[in-house]
């Protein structure tokens, strides 16, 4: 459909924060279509256990494309056991090259509590300054203020909750209903 008629979907923020030794990541609830919130209470956090390892990974985007892409992310880590890393660069050279895959539009943030990676479809896997990475409508309103929290004496947790609140204090896409999933420390 050409984008005049189908405005497209919006409405995600996602986080990811490191500190302390833990790992916090959080998602909002929005899915908006054009100017209209069509849900406020989505779940764009999940966690998953591939091979017996504890993963947390958060999405933002097209929700099939992002189901697509964890279940392939599953496999992989199934196939490496405990290789975040490699599973993560397996599953960007696979969303890289194949026809089928080139055209989903997600993004996904990834953990296993110690690393904590952004996969795009463009091939990145990019593991995050500073310890924090957003995704997402309001990602860089939430990263902004998460940068600016983290010298402060909150942990984790309160860190991704106070920038989730900032972000959707400014970003129309972005909502107050989070989910929050931690995993290390």
């Amino acid at each position: 459909m050409a984008e005049e008629k189908f405005p497209g979907w919006h409405g995600t923020t996602i986080i990811g924060i490191r500190k302390g030794g833990k790992v916090v990541v959080a998602g909002d609830g929005q899915v908006s279509l054009g100017q209209t919130v069509i849900k406020g209470s989505a779940r764009k956090v999940r966690r998953l256990s591939p091979g017996g390892h504890d993963i947390v990974a958060g999405f933002a985007g097209s929700t099939a494309d992002a189901f697509t892409l964890l279940e392939r992310l599953e496999k992989k880590l199934e196939a490496s056991p405990g290789q975040l890393m490699r599973g993560c660069v397996e599953l960007a050279k696979d969303w890289r090259m194949d026809k089928y895959l080139r055209n989903l539009e997600a993004m996904l943030i990834v953990t296993d509590g110690n690393d904590l990676y952004v996969l795009t479809g463009a091939g990145d896997v990019l593991e995050p300054e500073h310890g924090i990475a957003a995704i997402g409508s309001g990602g860089n309103f939430a990263l902004a203020a998460a940068r600016g929290l983290m010298e402060t004496d909150l942990d984790a947790e309160a860190v991704a909750r106070k920038a989730m609140a900032i972000a959707s204090d400014i970003c129309v896409y972005t909502n107050g209903n989070l989910t929050v999933e931690s995993i290390g420390g």
